[in-house]
């Protein structure tokens, strides 16, 4: 491989929040780090050199947004998803959930309800609660250690002011991929119910061997009712570039997404930003192919060793993303005593299932971004500290 995703980058003192937050979020800031979506990798090197050459430039004045960057955009979604769109039809954010309120702000009013598909990312439920607007929860089914969506249950929800889904594609925690069959089914629903669909698309370049990406806008009826945010920050772990894009085919979408970024004065992202956007879906596509090559054999290790060493827990056949939604109900625990015995006993910091809604209770997500001997290190310490309980008990 031309890039070394085993070679150890040490993180801690970086102002790092992954590593240096831990004692914030944990109470204690000897953990292995395993949550939060940020990998343990250096960005790869075309992007550093993009970096590199803007700075060498000496200035960092007001940038404006390149036709190149449009087109780079374009054709990664063309070459990867066969999504093609006109370069008007691309907007900014400064980060996909700034995005996601954003639309939300534009396309609902407040009192509007809103529906997620629960468990979810947790800055769901912050977007519609801040915005004024009400959770409407359409529960993800969880049946067979496999996570579907409840069609029959989002239909009942829709009425003239729950109108507005906002769609997590690929799926945070639960690490599913949806199916052309299920989205189809969706954008079924979301034209016969004039439902606006608000994706959020930030783990689509994120997807397994075994599992192919869909982006709901592509689809027939609904480049009319879309608005999607993707960005390279997770696929190419830059998120402190705060840069991402959205992709709104529709005109009059486009508009009213528009007027709430120009009134806080957002419409442009930062000019480094810009540099590492571009050359990431411009330059990045081998890096990226490799990464995925060594992540789908951490997603194959963990698997394995959850199997082996941890018998009572389940974790759901991960399609895309790199955290990991793991159920330790088997072992007893609910959230506060898991996240304890994760902490204090494994000495591993994993995210807590109940920041992903009520139906984490019992669950925790772990991210495999990293190399595979601290993978290794990190599934081992909670393996032993489990073998320890069991033992006593």
């Amino acid at each position: 491989m031309k890039y070394d995703f085993d070679k150890y980058m040490e993180r801690r003192g970086t102002d790092c929040e992954k590593w240096d937050g831990l004692k914030d979020d944990f109470g204690r800031d000897d953990l292995l780090a395993m949550w939060v979506a940020d990998m343990d990798f250096p960005a790869a090197p075309e992007i550093l050199e993009a970096i590199h050459k803007k700075v060498d430039e000496g200035a960092l004045g007001y940038p404006i947004m390149p036709d190149s960057l449009r087109a780079a955009i374009c054709a990664w979604e063309k070459e990867h998803y066969g999504w093609e769109f006109a370069p008007e039809a691309i907007s900014w954010a400064p980060g996909v959930v700034a995005g996601l309120s954003f639309a939300v702000m534009g396309l609902t009013k407040p009192g509007d309800h809103i529906i997620i598909q629960t468990p979810v990312y947790k800055p769901f439920y912050r977007t519609v609660r801040e915005a004024g607007r009400i959770i409407a929860e359409n529960p993800l089914i969880y049946e067979n250690g496999r996570y579907t969506m409840d069609f029959e249950g989002l239909e009942k929800l829709v009425t003239p002011t729950c109108r507005t889904l906002i769609l997590c594609s690929p799926h945070n925690p639960v690490a599913r991929v949806w199916s052309r069959e299920e989205l189809e089914k969706l954008a079924d629903i979301a034209v016969r119910k004039n439902m606006i669909i608000i994706s959020d698309e930030i783990h689509q370049d994120l997807v397994f061997s075994d599992a192919k990406h869909i982006c709901i806008g592509s689809l027939p009826g609904m480049e009319k009712r879309t608005v999607t945010f993707i960005a390279p920050s997770k696929t190419f772990n830059i998120a402190g570039m705060k840069a991402s894009v959205a992709i709104i085919p529709d005109e009059l979408l486009r508009g009213i997404y528009i007027s709430v970024i120009e009134r806080f004065h957002l419409n442009s992202i930062n000019i480094l930003g810009i540099a590492a956007m571009e050359a990431a879906y411009g330059k990045g596509g081998e890096w990226h192919k490799e990464l995925m090559k060594y992540l789908e054999a951490n997603r194959d290790y963990t698997e394995a060793f959850i199997k082996e060493r941890m018998p009572k827990a389940h974790m759901d056949h991960p399609e895309g993303t790199y955290i990991f939604w793991i159920d330790f109900r088997g072992y007893g625990f609910d959230d506060k005593s898991l996240t304890d015995f994760l902490v204090n006993e494994a000495k591993v910091a994993l995210d807590p299932g109940s920041w992903f809604g009520e139906a984490g209770d019992g669950f925790a997500r772990i991210n495999i971004g990293t190399t595979r001997a601290q993978l290794k290190e990190g599934l081992e310490r909670i393996a032993d500290a489990l073998d320890k309980r069991e033992n006593k008990g």
